[in-house]
């Protein structure tokens, strides 16, 4: 075989191994995907995995909605939020705080914090920040109304107690988007 042959066969063998893609295609993308096509929402593939109980998934999914999106009041409220379903309540508590130096107003956020607040023991201010959430709201959503009801419970409480508060077990439960609501033995 002459030498122009031999680089021929060598080099149809190595088109041959390349990917159909040509060279701009992505080597690490899993097969079946379209690199060059738009991908979902992160802030909606987070909600949908915390509803189906998936707050480890959901905190990635809100993750690479605030890796793409930027970092808003949307994406730290529900980062927030899927630390507070998966008991995280220091760092939940420190990214709704952030969430609510963005935007102050945000109901969500505030419900939230709330909620983390009370899964501390810090009832009085979980109290007034459901107080807030719930002028905000114009008291628009029972959840928030049920969580101020429940914190104004516990706050009168631990003034007839004497402050001797017995620590319930809390469940979070969303109710809809960016709203969750906290259930106990009362």
């Amino acid at each position: 075989m002459t030498r122009t042959a031999v680089l021929l066969l060598a080099l149809t063998g190595l088109a041959a191994c390349g990917d159909a893609g040509g060279l701009g295609s992505s080597r690490n993308a899993p097969y079946g995907v379209d690199p060059g096509g738009e991908s979902v929402d992160g802030l909606l593939v987070g909600h949908r995995l915390m509803e189906a109980n998936e707050p480890e998934l959901a905190l990635k999914a809100y993750l690479r909605a605030a890796a793409e999106d930027g970092i808003t009041v949307d994406t730290l409220s529900a980062i927030g939020s899927a630390n507070l379903a998966l008991g995280r309540m220091g760092q939940a508590e420190q990214i709704l705080r952030r969430a609510l130096e963005i935007d102050p107003r945000f109901v969500p956020a505030l419900n939230n914090l709330g909620v983390v607040l009370m899964e501390r023991g810090k009832t009085g201010e979980a109290r007034v920040v459901f107080q807030q959430a719930y002028a905000l709201d114009s008291g628009q959503s029972d959840s928030i109304r049920d969580n101020l009801k429940l914190a104004i419970a516990r706050t009168e409480a631990n003034v007839y107690d004497g402050g001797n508060e017995e620590k319930g077990e809390f469940q979070l439960v969303r109710r809809d988007k960016g709203q969750y609501v906290l259930l106990t033995q009362l």
